[in-house]
């Protein structure tokens, strides 16, 4: 039943990267949660530790392009170390600002310097990439355990810190991540045998990958589905409140993501059918129809079902969006393109919480199951608007490239 998935490790080195890729890639999962945690519990006040959360994530919007274009141009080690390095000494300065009663400025200044923390799940993709790039039967495996590994991130991340923070003490649950942040990433690094090559760009690679149209789509129907993730999060967490069982937003919120991760170790055993434009819209289109029952939930034992039913299409469609994405970006600019994808999923996540927070405010918690519906039809309408381009695009980018450019320009202007 999991041979796909042995088969999918006979590679050397494979195993290597993804133990040590999966420590930094939960401290990602990890951050977030203990800031707010560990600043609501030392500074007494949600809406400060809201809002120096929120500056790191806006942050990222910036560096995390910025270090895709960068692991491109000088390599994943040599870029992703210093970064880390960075990262883990400016989350350092962070906790020590608090635990010194420093003014809340400071706060604010070392939680955005320490954005710079390496998207190692887009790396491992890009390796995963080098290894089976021209084997679509694997590399479908490959980005179905990568999405796996992700669900498994984000449902086990805010546990531990949780658990960190309230058994040890507030900051722990913020040092975890800066330790595993910076161990985790030298420890991927070192595995070089697996490293893709830096390769040399042709005349296209001055210009952002947003100037392919699919790539154009994609970010914007991932900028949706962002804001269905992060208005799902904080509308979960309004409506167990409100049925005075707020202790059960997480396990509730993390059913959603055991629905997701087991549609995506099932989802990645199955023969792919079809182009991949197809089956994203197919996808997205099914993720839409999936969150349109959480309207319906009335009580705390219907929305439990209702959630694990609702993650059931996140993977498969997330899958085949990556899966789109690598199909669309030339090699010499893949780590930015994955970095751009993952871009629209931050700032519609931030999008998303900002209006669910606004919503559940003002109107009955439970009808703000309304705006991750809207969100999933919107980024459903955008993915059909857009078919025609997807399809042109990736049409183009498996010509193959001029002469004296390895950048597929043909890709480039689809």
């Amino acid at each position: 039943m999991f041979a796909p998935y042995r088969r999918l490790f006979s590679a050397k080195g494979s195993v290597g990267f993804t133990l040590t890729g999966f420590l930094a890639r939960l401290a990602l999962s990890m951050s977030g949660v203990g800031t707010v945690v560990m600043v609501a519990a030392m500074r007494h006040s949600y809406a400060l530790a809201g809002a120096v959360g929120g500056s790191s994530l806006a942050a990222t919007l910036v560096t995390i392009p910025l270090l895709g274009r960068l692991v491109d141009r000088y390599g994943q080690s040599r870029t992703a170390v210093p970064a880390a390095i960075w990262s883990a000494a400016m989350s350092a300065a962070l906790v020590g600002c608090l635990a010194t009663g420093a003014p809340a400025w400071t706060l604010f200044v070392t939680n955005v310097l320490s954005a710079t923390a390496p998207n190692v799940g887009g790396m491992a993709r890009a390796r995963w990439a080098e290894l089976y790039g021209d084997d679509d039967a694997r590399m479908h495996v490959a980005n179905s355990f990568e999405q796996v590994l992700d669900e498994l991130c984000f449902v086990l991340g805010p546990v531990v810190v949780v658990g960190l923070a309230t058994g040890i003490a507030p900051a722990a649950g913020r040092i975890a991540p800066l330790v595993l942040t910076l161990g985790g990433t030298v420890l991927f690094s070192l595995q070089r045998g697996t490293e893709p090559p830096v390769r040399a760009a042709g005349s296209s690679a001055a210009r952002s990958p947003l100037t392919n149209r699919g790539l154009r789509v994609m970010t914007l129907v991932l900028l949706f589905t962002g804001s269905l993730f992060g208005s799902l999060e904080v509308v979960t967490i309004a409506f167990t409140d409100s049925l005075h069982h707020r202790s059960a937003a997480g396990p509730v919120l993390a059913l959603q993501a055991v629905g997701s991760a087991l549609a995506g170790l099932l989802f990645g055993m199955l023969t792919p059918r079809g182009s991949s434009t197809t089956r994203f819209l197919t996808g997205v289109g099914g993720m839409a129809v999936l969150m349109l029952p959480l309207t319906l939930a009335g009580s705390l034992w219907s929305l439990v079902p209702l959630m694990f039913l609702a993650g059931m299409a996140t993977s498969p469609t997330m899958i085949t969006g990556m899966g789109l994405v690598q199909e669309l970006i030339p090699r010499s600019q893949l780590n930015e393109g994955m970095t751009l994808a993952v871009t629209g999923l931050l700032g519609g996540s931030s999008l998303g919480s900002v209006l669910a927070g606004w919503s559940v405010e003002r109107f009955d918690a439970g009808d703000g199951y309304l705006l991750p519906v809207g969100a999933a039809t919107l980024a459903l309408l955008t993915a059909a608007a857009g078919l025609g381009r997807l399809r042109a695009s990736v049409s183009a980018a498996r010509l193959p490239a001029p002469a004296g450019d390895d950048t597929a320009e043909l890709g480039q202007r689809a």
